[in-house]
């Protein structure tokens, strides 16, 4: 599923987003990059049939974190279940984008790539044997406020594994 621009949404909106706050568990901390230290950014809100998976990236000093890769820890997923409430952001780091987006599905897909185009064998590469499967495919951003840094027109790609209940995220240009 290609999920691109659906106008504005609030913050803490329990609908499929761009930025704002993530609705999380009680206990929930807020991921750190494995790389730099500091606070990721949260990216996306997507609620699914199996809950909600909640996207973090590193944006304190793009193209220095290895963010688009799935597991360097510069990005983060997580499946989280109800009930669940907004997060409160870290004061430093860059956590927030400057705007939150509503998706909503492009059901045609991109018409230049494909939805889900380039993702055939990311599932053994994630993590063998677990049952990762392909998600969700974002644009990078419509503009500077609503995007984050995929090296310039990028997309990226969610996988969640039902069976253990975790989730993935990469991306590339």
């Amino acid at each position: 599923m290609l999920l691109v621009h659906g106008g504005k949404a609030e913050a803490d909106d329990p609908g499929p987003r761009t930025g704002g706050v993530p609705l999380v568990p009680d206990g929930f901390v807020w991921p750190k990059c494995r790389e730099c230290g500091g606070p990721m950014l949260s990216f996306a809100h997507l609620p699914l049939e199996t809950g909600v998976i909640a996207v973090f990236l590193c944006q304190n000093d793009p193209g220095m974190c290895d963010d688009w890769d799935a597991t360097a820890g510069a990005n983060r997923a997580f499946v989280f279940r109800s009930p669940l409430s907004a997060a409160t952001a870290p004061a430093g780091g860059e956590t927030l984008l400057g705007a939150v987006t509503a998706l909503r599905p492009h059901p045609a897909g991109n018409p230049e790539r494909g939805a889900g185009a380039g993702t055939a064998g990311w599932r053994t590469r994630l993590a063998p044997g677990r049952g990762e499967t392909f998600t969700a495919e974002l644009e990078e951003g419509a503009d500077f406020e609503t995007s984050a840094n995929f090296g310039g027109g990028g997309l990226g790609y969610v996988f969640q594994c039902r069976p253990c209940g975790e989730a993935a995220f990469l991306w590339q240009r």
